[in-house]
């Protein structure tokens, strides 16, 4: 390499292209900022005309057709170092039948086409598992190994920052051990996964939007409830990853020594799927047990928190019953922040607490909470149920506060 092209003009700002070295034994190229009065001592004025020139940067990803220059743009997205090639695929296809378990195929296609069609949105990929030794971990190396630079790990603090430059251009974001007890951040990653631009922001410089083509996986030990989702939600695909029988330490580098296979592999492969949403797969396909079991422990805090507020709408007004619609109740646990839906609601009403509301719309006295806080009752018409205390405190009593 001539020592000119270790340099770059981006606009009027001169950068250096360096190799760095990482914990892991990889190399990351990255762009430094450099100083022309520092070009001129280290080389000689006659240096700095020679260095290439470039009208900006762009982000452009590609890992079959990768330009490094687009209409005068340097492309900031970090090429491949790995060539496909022919080769054996064993370990590399067990591991995939590990994590994706019966929806192997659907697993297949998921990294197909994130080395085939980066810019294509998919869904939010959670790895989850109380149990230890399962290949989270190494599964989240192996995508590093393989998409290099273009994968980035981020902690729950650094996502919910407001700066974003070290993510907002990567294919790949994973996040370890999530817990998004915060709506707001559930909020946040549904919205990136289905948006094709998101907001550049970096300390001391103004916010701009940039194209945003990033795909998010999440690995969590709390199977439960280590995000807020409700019944509805189609753009999380929630793995139970299982223990792995015989736990082997050389096993990352087995895959790592397959990776130009694997490529040769995925390049050549037919998808199993189709292109049904803009997430490429329906909801059905990557409907499992374990987002059922996230949405059912939400439901369930949805229940309790249903049960205390309109025990303490009895206890404040001194009544042994209360009528209540779905939308009353929408109302006030939406200022609460617990995470429901109508249709949330209607199910526990009727179907979990077995009660029959109104045939037609009556007067009631509505419960209802007033913008400050506080829960007052105001007169409504409605199709209302009817929820005694004695059923709340005989079914919710160790629940309630």
């Amino acid at each position: 390499m001539m020592k000119n092209s270790s340099y770059i003009r981006v606009g009027t700002s001169y950068y250096k292209i360096v190799v760095m070295p990482t914990i892991a034994g990889n190399f990351n190229e990255v762009l430094i900022p450099w100083n022309i009065e520092t070009l001129r001592q280290d080389h000689g004025k006659g240096f700095v005309g020679s260095i290439k020139k470039y009208e900006g940067f762009t982000c452009i990803p590609s890992h079959l057709d990768f330009k490094q220059v687009h209409h005068g743009f340097y492309n900031t997205y970090a090429p491949l170092s790995t060539l496909p090639s022919s080769g054996k695929v064993d370990y590399s296809l067990l591991f995939v039948k590990h994590i994706f378990g019966n929806q192997f195929e659907l697993g297949l296609d998921y990294l197909q086409l994130l080395y085939t069609k980066p810019i294509q949105m998919l869904p939010i990929l959670c790895l989850v598992s109380k149990e230890r030794v399962t290949g989270k971990t190494t599964f989240l190396k192996w995508l590093k190994a393989i998409f290099e630079n273009n994968l980035t790990y981020l902690t729950n603090d650094s996502f919910s920052s407001q700066f974003n430059t070290d993510w907002t251009h990567k294919l790949l974001i994973c996040i370890d051990e999530v817990l998004f007890n915060r709506e707001e951040l559930t909020e946040r990653i549904k919205y990136l996964s289905t948006t094709d631009f998101n907001k550049l922001e970096a300390k001391g410089k103004d916010k701009r939007e940039v194209e945003f083509f990033g795909k998010f996986i999440l690995c969590s030990n709390n199977e439960d409830n280590f995000i807020k989702i409700d019944s509805e939600e189609t753009r999380f695909w929630v793995l139970k990853v299982p223990s792995l029988q015989k736990e082997e330490t050389h096993f990352l580098d087995h895959l790592k020594a397959e990776i130009p296979a694997f490529l040769y592999y995925l390049q050549q492969r037919e998808l199993a799927t189709t292109h049904k949403t803009r997430m490429w797969f329906a909801p059905v396909q990557i409907r499992t047990n374990a987002l059922e079991n996230l949405m059912q422990n939400n439901r369930n805090r949805v229940e309790k928190e249903l049960a205390n507020m309109m025990l303490d709408a009895m206890e404040n007004f001194d009544l042994e019953e209360v009528e209540i619609c779905p939308l009353d109740a929408l109302q006030i646990l939406n200022r609460t922040r617990v995470k429901t839906d109508l249709t949330q609601l209607r199910q526990i009403l009727k179907k979990d607490w077995k009660l029959n509301n109104q045939d037609n719309s009556l007067k009631y006295r509505k419960l209802y909470m007033w913008q400050e806080g506080g829960l007052g009752l105001i007169d409504g018409k409605g199709r209302y149920y009817t929820v005694k205390k004695s059923f709340l405190l005989q079914n919710f009593r160790e629940d309630i506060k």
